[in-house]
């Protein structure tokens, strides 16, 4: 019955892929190892059918390559196949670079090593690196139909010892599968969750107003990504919720006998909206709702701080996490200029960009968008990696409250708000 019950929560992605999670809200579980070891194999023994191409030439995954599953504990899943630590060549440092963001930003690890060959070097190494970044992690030995290796024995008996788990899988029979899925279930109770928009901001019953512009940038037939964690979250705590377009909301809003608990809104439209309610209505914004729910919040508050000291000329890089088409109104190409450019400096140099680029200097600064196509270890990440370099950096939803006014009103409703404020001094 076990098995049967394991079995049945695989789900792969097809024709109604787009009613599922988004990646974003997936934990995300990299799978990693030396070429050849079977991690593809592997992948396909998990989902017990062929999702990924398996051959004996050493390389064929190139690319990282994602396939998402519901997995007991964890809930919705993308696994992460990568390319194999020993690669070669330019090409293969490159490929390495690749999974070793995958690694940074994951939830989870499974080290695929092969029963019958002793441990390299470079999978010491990296099993190391992973123990000591404290992230859940699972050790699969394939070729399970095989002998053990006697190096091979020993360390995963020194592994053992420190109570890492290790499940031997035959990737032919696909024995072993269902102990593998077991195992990653065990893990779940070891891995950091992101909370939910609403986390600590809301009760049962509680009546929350969400103003969402229906513009040239907004999907056609759909909302974004923000609004409907927004109000899925609502309902999840049996909140009531009224969602109005900005130009409905002078109405609604003197229509209700009691205020809203929260008014969420759309950042671009936070000047219309804060003019069309009370004064001491409680306000905030979608962006910084995603800013504190990647988990990152204060940091992004204390990168305001550097506006009132930055220079003429310098570059302010707008930093989004997913491509879209940019309408004639874009938030990150026009609107953030033009309030960057009366309020701060007319002479600072933008650009647009989704990766971090290779000069950025702390003299620079970072608004980054609500990141909610990144998970929240990849935000964290991203997050670290531009404080390690001495940059500061702040995101959209903060940036537009600064700019119209609106701070600390826009996030003092917020538990955390009282350290929050003190330490950013904005």
């Amino acid at each position: 019955m076990e098995e049967t019950a394991h079995v049945n929560t695989l789900r792969d992605p097809g024709p109604s892929a787009g009613l599922q999670s988004p990646l974003s809200e997936s934990a995300s579980i990299v799978v990693v190892g030396l070429r050849n070891a079977g991690k593809s194999s592997l992948i396909n023994t998990l989902f017990e059918k062929e999702v990924s191409i398996v051959s004996p030439v050493p390389g064929t995954t190139t690319d990282p390559v994602t396939r998402k599953m519901e997995l007991p504990g964890w809930g919705p899943v993308a696994f992460v196949d990568t390319a194999g630590i020993d690669d070669e060549g330019e090409l293969g440092r490159k490929r390495l670079e690749k999974t070793g963001n995958r690694l940074a930003t994951a939830s989870a690890h499974v080290f695929v090593t092969a029963a019958n060959r002793p441990p390299e070097p470079a999978e010491a190494e990296l099993a190391n690196k992973l123990l000591a970044g404290g992230k859940p992690l699972v050790f699969a030995v394939t070729h399970g139909d095989l002998p053990v290796q006697g190096q091979k024995q020993a360390w995963l008996d020194s592994l053992a010892a420190k109570g890492l788990p290790f499940v031997l899988v035959d990737n032919n029979s696909r024995n072993g599968g269902a102990e593998l899925r077991r195992a990653l279930a065990a893990l779940a109770q070891k891995a950091v969750f992101e909370a939910g928009p609403l986390d600590g901001l809301v009760n049962e019953g509680d009546h929350l107003l969400l103003v969402v512009p229906i513009d040239l940038a907004a999907p056609r037939g759909r909302l974004i990504q923000p609004q409907v964690e927004t109000i899925r979250d609502a309902l999840d705590r049996d909140c009531r919720v009224t969602v109005v377009k900005e130009r409905e909301l002078y109405e609604a809003y003197r229509s209700f006998t009691e205020r809203p608990k929260l008014v969420i809104t759309d950042s671009q439209v936070f000047s219309k909206v804060a003019a069309d309610i009370d004064d001491d209505q409680p306000l905030t914004s979608f962006s910084i709702l995603f800013a504190r729910k990647k988990g990152e919040l204060a940091s992004l508050v204390q990168g305001l701080r550097s506006l009132s000291s930055f220079k003429p000329g310098g570059r302010v890089f707008v930093m989004e996490a997913c491509s879209h088409h940019r309408g004639a109104d874009d938030i990150a190409s026009v609107k953030i200029p033009r309030l960057f450019g009366r309020l701060v400096t007319p002479n600072a140099r933008f650009q647009t960009v989704r990766q971090l680029p290779e000069d950025i200097t702390p003299d620079d600064i970072v608004i980054h968008c609500a990141g909610c196509m990144m998970t929240g270890q990849a935000m964290k990440h991203r997050l670290e990696t531009l404080s390690a370099l001495g940059i500061p950096v702040t995101n959209y939803g903060l940036f537009l409250a600064w700019a119209n006014g609106l701070l600390p009103r826009a996030i003092e409703m917020l538990p955390e708000f009282p350290v929050l404020w003190d330490r950013s001094k904005v």
